[in-house]
């Protein structure tokens, strides 16, 4: 992940529906929330959130609604919702997620047992 920034769309789908399976949150607050659980390893632009709850919205995973904020009546936040089919399409990706990472230690482990052999 160069420059702290996943570099395919289903990381970011990942850790917001993660956050999402906690409660309702909004663009903002997931972008800072992924932060500070990462350790400020991932960072995440509210562009890259937004546009896959668009597509998450689109495939019925998550729901949105939209609230008026705080002292600012005039600020629209759009929370986002998880729905009861996208904790099933979470479970999915986090499998093969899962799965994945599994292939990449098995890899990289072959490849150091691998050079040892070799020296």
């Amino acid at each position: 992940m160069a420059n702290g920034e996943p570099t395919k769309k289903v990381s970011v789908e990942l850790l917001c529906l993660s956050l999402l399976q906690e409660k309702d949150m909004y663009g903002y607050e997931m972008s800072q929330e992924i932060f500070r659980r990462s350790g400020g390893l991932l960072s995440m632009a509210e562009a890259a959130i937004y546009m896959s709850m668009y597509r998450l919205v689109k495939r019925g995973v998550v729901t949105d609604r939209r609230e008026l904020s705080g002292d600012v009546k005039s600020r629209v936040r759009v929370y986002y919702h998880l729905t009861e089919s996208g904790m099933e399409y979470f479970q999915e990706i986090l499998a093969d997620y899962k799965r994945s990472a599994q292939g990449m230690q098995n890899f990289f482990a072959y490849h150091t047992e691998d050079d040892h052999e070799r020296n």
